[in-house]
Parts: C-alpha cells; structure tokens; sequence
C-alpha cells in the first residue's frame, strides 16, 4: 500500500439492517482499508443499540484496535472522520410502506426508489442528506461521504444545486449485483472479474459492453443468449438463499431484454417498460416492506439480540455472506489510495453520454481517486434510450423544484411526468393522499 495510514469512518444510518454485515466486511478488507475508529450515527437511538451492542462484540473479538463507538451526537460522530457512509431511510420502513401502498391504490407502480413511491422518498431524503454534508464540512472538512441512500438520482441532482462543491459521491450497488450474476453466468469469480462501459440514472440504465477483465474477451454475445432466456437467475448454490421477489425481478429481465436487445437492462427497468404488469402482479395490502419486516429485519435484529445475549459473535450470519457492501470498501480504497479504478457514480453529466444535457445526473463509469470521480465517455445513447432518460431525469429534476420552491404544481408534474403514472388525475390523487403522511419531512407545498 501507498502508505500506512487508518482510517476513521462514521456509517450514517448506523441502525440499518445492512450495517452488520458492512462491519464485517470493513475487517475481512483491513488489508487494503485499515481503520483506526469506526463510529455509527443514527437518530434512533433505540434502534442504533441493537445494532451497535452486538457490532461491538464483533469488533472486540476481530479487531480490537478498532476503537469503536454509537452516538446520536452530530458533533460526537462526525468529528475526526476521514470517510462518511451515507446509508440512511427517512420514515424508516413505515414510510416506505405507504410509499409502496398509496400508489396501488390507484393502479400505479408500488415501488420504493421508482414512481411515485420514490419521487416521496427522495423528497423525504434531500433535506437530512444536506444536513449530514453539513455535519461533515463542520466537523471533518477534509472527509469524504459515499452515499447509498436512496433515492439517488434526486439526491445527487440536490447535492449538484445545492452542494455543488462537497465531496460527495452517489453510488448504487444494484449494478454490482448484476455483475456478480454475469460473472457467474460466463464462469468468472464476481464482479471485480468483469469490465464494462454502462449507461443510465441510477436504477434506469443499460451496459453496453461486458468484457473479461484479463482476457479482454467480449462477453455479450453469450451474455444475451442467457439473458434471452432466464435474465439474471442463476439459480443452484448461488440463489439458494435468494427471495421469490427478487427471483422473479432477475427472471424478468428476460422481457426487458427482448425490448431493446442491443444493450442489456438494469433490472429496474422492468418498473417502466411493464408498470401494469408490476401492478397486476402486485399485493397491495402485503408490499416489499412486508416482506422485509417479516424475514430479513426479523433475522438481523434476532441475529444481534443472540450475540448480546451470548456475548461473543462466533458463527453469525453474516460470517457467509458479508458481501452486500464489498464494491463501498473497494471505493475507499480507491480514494484512499488513489488507485483510479473504475466504479460507477451518479454525477452531472458534463459530456459523458454525448447527447444527454450537461446538467442531467447519469449513472456512468467513473475512476475513482484522492481527487474524487472523473468519468469515462460512454459515448451517444440510443435514441429509445435517451428519450426515456430525458422524460425520467425530468421528473428527478421537478422533485428538486418542489423541494427548492415548496411547490404543489412541480411535485405534481413530476408524478403526472413519470412513465408509470397513467395520467394527471391518477398523479393527484397519489400526491394528495401522500402529502399528509409526509408531513414531518416534506416541506409545506403551495
């Protein structure tokens, strides 16, 4: 390594579900990220301590030097920071529910980062995100924030109007899991095995190239005879563990693929070329959030209560599978390091997609070092591609409006803009029933 510093690292969102298996991964990679401290920050206190109590436990017996820490103190956590992890859900997941409901009932698309239910959320997320750059500008002015927290692109459009000058970077991991999948589809380990030029927004894009990382050899013609016909169900050992609704989302791809056959699609793009068809196949009384509450946040919390309870970590969950977070330690390293690899970011544009506009936030290929992201040309996107992204980008971008100017008429734009709202009634009726739950994070729309 370049030198023999560590570092310290504060998760924002520190009760969250994904945040155990994050810890195990920042050990299992000390080698290439060591840490020196390692804090959480949440405003649930309750909620951090489950989490927080057994991480403890996790750290004293893996990695002791790690001095480690919860607080909800802003000045406590974000002071003496080199990285901050953005990974935080305003509403937690009792919003996200409403946020999946409302628009069902109404013969829209249930879904937490597209449609209505996501254009809510990213409202509900610009302003805490704001506030946590602030935090971190005030309190470690030379750290820098990886955030995960959705909803991504119209966070990012906030960060580029309104922190234009932060260190902030966008990221998403659902590519990433694709790329695992085509990784095992072509017979390679994971994702670090794989090249590739992608385009898009964040859950909206498309790769137009996947090669072998060694070999150079161009992987998409055996890519799209398997996608053709089983999308990005692997299937075996690899998905015994995998849940029916992401089964279905991975099989889906297949249609997705049939439509536009020269790239291959993100899996959210089954969201907007089938909304009826999510619909049809929707629960409205039994959503995504329903299945989390009942499986994945029932295993974790239950996961920490039995390390508490028997106060050591040996044997825990995510001991097997500490992967889901595996790409962020890749990026602090890269910054850290100042090793320009290649990642993907949501940034303005600036010429990356050649025919987009140089405001709008794209998903792109980026390189990744002490100076931050510079990203990689993609070239022009398809004409069927670009007309979508210009009509999505919109919506993001009225969400922002709304948010800026307290404005009814651009929240309601955006919701009768978006490809999976029928019409500007339907739009309407959603937002005025989501209004009055939001009320204690949405600004007051006029």
């Amino acid at each position: 390594m370049a030198n023999d510093k560590r570092y310290s690292v504060v998760i924002a969102g520190g009760g969250s579900t994904f945040t155990p298996g994050f810890v195990l991964n920042l050990i299992q990679n000390e080698d290439k990220f060591p840490l020196r401290k390692l804090k959480f920050y949440d405003n649930d206190a309750e909620r951090q301590k489950k989490i927080g109590d057994a991480c403890a436990i996790i750290i004293k017996e893996r990695a002791p030097h790690i001095e480690f820490e919860y607080t909800t103190d802003p000045k406590e956590a974000f002071t003496d920071v080199d990285f901050v992890m953005g990974s935080i859900r305003v509403g937690k997941y009792k919003m996200r529910s409403l946020d999946e409901k409302i628009p069902l009932r109404y013969g829209v698309n249930g879904q937490e980062t597209t449609g209505p239910g996501g254009m809510a959320y990213g409202l509900r997320s610009i302003p805490a995100i704001l506030q946590i750059i602030d935090w971190m500008e005030e309190y470690s002015p030379n750290a820098w924030m990886i955030n995960y927290s959705n909803t991504i692109a119209i966070v990012a459009e906030a960060c580029r109007r309104f922190r234009p000058n932060s260190k902030v970077i966008n990221i998403c991991d659902m590519p990433i899991d694709i790329m695992t999948r085509m990784a095992q589809i072509c017979g390679l380990k994971d994702f670090h095995d794989i090249d590739f030029n992608y385009y898009g927004l964040n859950h909206f894009g498309w790769w137009k190239e996947v090669r072998d990382k060694k070999t150079g050899k161009d992987l998409m013609p055996e890519l799209k005879k398997y996608v053709a016909k089983d999308g990005y169900w692997v299937g075996g050992d690899f998905d015994k563990d995998t849940e029916a609704s992401w089964e279905e989302t991975f099989k889906k791809a297949a249609d997705c693929y049939a439509l536009e056959p020269e790239t291959l699609p993100n899996t959210y793009m089954q969201y907007y070329y089938f909304p009826q068809y999510e619909v049809k196949n929707a629960n409205p009384e039994h959503t995504r959030t329903d299945e989390i509450l009942e499986y994945r946040q029932k295993i974790v919390f239950g996961e920490c209560k039995r390390i508490v309870e028997e106060g050591t970590a040996k044997n825990n969950m995510w001991d097997r599978n500490a992967v889901h977070s595996e790409y962020i330690v890749d990026i602090c390293h890269a910054i850290a390091y100042n090793t320009h690899e290649k990642f993907l970011a949501n940034i303005p544009n600036n010429g990356a997609i050649a025919n987009m506009d140089p405001d709008s936030i794209v998903e792109v290929p980026c390189y990744f070092g002490a100076d931050g992201v510079q990203p990689m040309a993609t070239g022009m996107a398809g004409r069927f591609q670009r007309g979508m992204m210009m009509e999505q980008q919109t919506c993001e971008k009225l969400v922002v409006d709304a948010y800026e100017q307290k404005s009814y008429d651009k929240m309601l734009q955006a919701f009768a803009l978006n490809k999976t709202v029928p019409d500007a009634s339907v739009a309407k009726k959603i937002l005025d029933d989501m209004i009055p739950v939001n009320k204690p994070y949405w600004p007051d729309l006029k």
